[in-house]
């Protein structure tokens, strides 16, 4: 039998320090870097870092991935507070939401997958209330709309999804103390051709809500922004001046918009100055309202003396006058007076000066395609460098009332009253009697008849009351060569 092997005998420390020494001849970064690789906490530090490098390159790369994605796949577009079209994008959202809703209960009164199908379309689920209230007679209404409130939402436009995030800043604008608010609208890229479609959407419902009214625009800061609701447009029949006064400024304005080449051909200014002048209550107001309906044009008022106008303020704002908007500059004449007398206040008048207000009106720095109007009450306080031509091209005086438009304005309230023309004779008769032909504005026998609609015979008894404190007032008439008074004109 063979015996047993022996038991190994185990190594000495020496042997050990030997077997771990470098052998001489040897690679000694192999040795080490043998030693390193068999150390289980440097292996494990060394595969966590590797890790972490790992997953910061894939993270980076998701983002730039998805980056890239967006750009090629998708298209967003934003809109401002401060745009025109940002209203506009609202009211259609909110009659988009409502076409829905609409939809929504014919489907469900229809078959399976037309209610299916209406489910599955996004609805917008933030809303924000909208009121608006209107009189009528006695009575008053209030009207809620309910527009996409702030957040995200999402909505479907024919095949098309569009992402929409409406955000209000925590900053606002310091000269109205309204948040600034943006729009973002995102879609595919194939889709990008929605937009169009939506924006053109959108201003034609905004064109309809204006159809038929004026728009009066106001200063707020360095801007016009729209002062209440928009007018009903005033018919231009309804402003009774002078025979032929009415139509040879209609004429004119209508002209000077038509010739707007030829001015540029020729290298003048492309803008057009209007004087209205006359005792108040001759409806120098109330034409240019009538006029602005009759063009399709806005008003925008402007008040020089008003606080906190300057020269650079007032050119500013007659630079930038809103498209087909005439400028209406009323009581010019009060803008200088009184200057020096300061009030309870401190308040001493305007901060507009006189060449301010020449430069703006016909400066280096004015505003092109410009139809401005200024009324007064008191022409001859008018400087004549204010009205001379270049800054005002026509003189119109609209004093009170004379027998024609006495006889127009019978007419108009008492037509059908008065269809043989009997009470009209027997009004004109009396009229003349008392002496107020060319004595009494038409607002006070506009009140008069008003205060006796459908009573003709009222109004004839009442006529005499309008002789109380009313006297031609004596004008002083400024000429000036190149001017054109329509007064003349018969």
């Amino acid at each position: 039998m063979d015996a047993p092997n022996p038991s190994p005998i185990p190594p000495s420390p020496s042997q050990q320090l030997a077997k771990h020494a470098p052998v001489e001849g040897s690679d000694g970064f192999s040795s080490y870097l043998g030693q390193l690789t068999g150390n289980p906490f440097f292996t494990a530090g060394f595969g966590l870092a590797a890790l972490a490098t790992a997953a910061r390159i894939g993270q980076k790369s998701l983002v730039q991935g998805a980056s890239l994605l967006r750009r090629r796949m998708l298209v967003d577009i934003e809109i401002t507070h401060r745009d025109h079209a940002y209203p506009w994008l609202l009211l259609w959202m909110t009659n988009f939401h409502r076409s829905q809703l609409a939809g929504a209960q014919q489907a469900s009164q229809g078959g399976i997958l037309s209610s299916l199908a209406q489910r599955i379309n996004p609805r917008l689920h933030h809303l924000q209330v909208s009121t608006a209230q209107s009189e009528s007679g006695s009575s008053r209404s209030a009207h809620f709309s309910f527009v996409p409130g702030h957040g995200q939402h999402i909505l479907r436009y024919g095949s098309s999804f569009i992402f929409v995030d409406r955000q209000r800043q925590k900053s606002f604008d310091l000269s109205t103390g309204v948040p600034f608010e943006t729009i973002r609208m995102t879609t595919l890229y194939s889709h990008r051709r929605v937009f169009e479609r939506i924006f053109a959407e959108a201003h034609e419902m905004h064109q309809q809500l204006q159809e038929g009214k004026t728009v009066i625009y106001n200063s707020n800061g360095t801007e016009w922004k729209p002062f209440g609701e928009p007018k009903r447009k005033r018919p231009l029949q309804s402003i009774i001046l002078e025979r032929g006064v009415k139509e040879r400024i209609v004429q004119d304005v209508e002209a000077f918009i038509e010739a707007r080449t030829w001015y540029l051909d020729r290298g003048i200014p492309y803008r057009r100055g209007y004087l209205l002048y006359g005792p108040p209550g001759t409806g120098k107001s109330s034409f240019i309202q009538a006029l602005a309906g009759h063009l399709d044009f806005n008003i925008a008022i402007l008040n020089v003396s008003e606080r906190g106008l300057h020269d650079d303020k007032l050119s500013h704002m007659l630079s930038r006058v809103p498209p087909r908007t005439i400028v209406l500059l009323e009581d010019i004449d009060v803008a200088f007076a009184n200057r020096k007398k300061a009030d309870a206040d401190g308040y001493s008048g305007a901060n507009v000066t006189f060449s301010g207000l020449l430069n703006a009106l016909d400066g280096v720095a004015s505003g092109e395609e410009r139809i401005i109007f200024l009324t007064t009450n008191y022409v001859e306080r008018l400087d004549e460098a204010l009205i001379r031509p270049g800054r005002v091209d026509m003189t119109v005086r609209l004093g009170e009332a004379t027998e024609y438009q006495i006889g127009e304005l019978w007419d108009r309230f008492y037509a059908e009253f008065d269809g043989e023309g009997a009470g009209k004779k027997r009004f004109l008769a009396k009229v003349k009697q008392l002496g107020l032909t060319n004595t009494v504005s038409t607002a006070a026998l506009q009140g008069l008849f008003l205060y006796n609609k459908d009573d003709p015979e009222g109004a004839i008894k009442m006529v005499q009351g309008l002789t109380a404190g009313h006297t031609r007032r004596t004008e002083s008439h400024v000429e000036l060569p190149g001017h054109v008074d329509v007064n003349d004109v018969k």
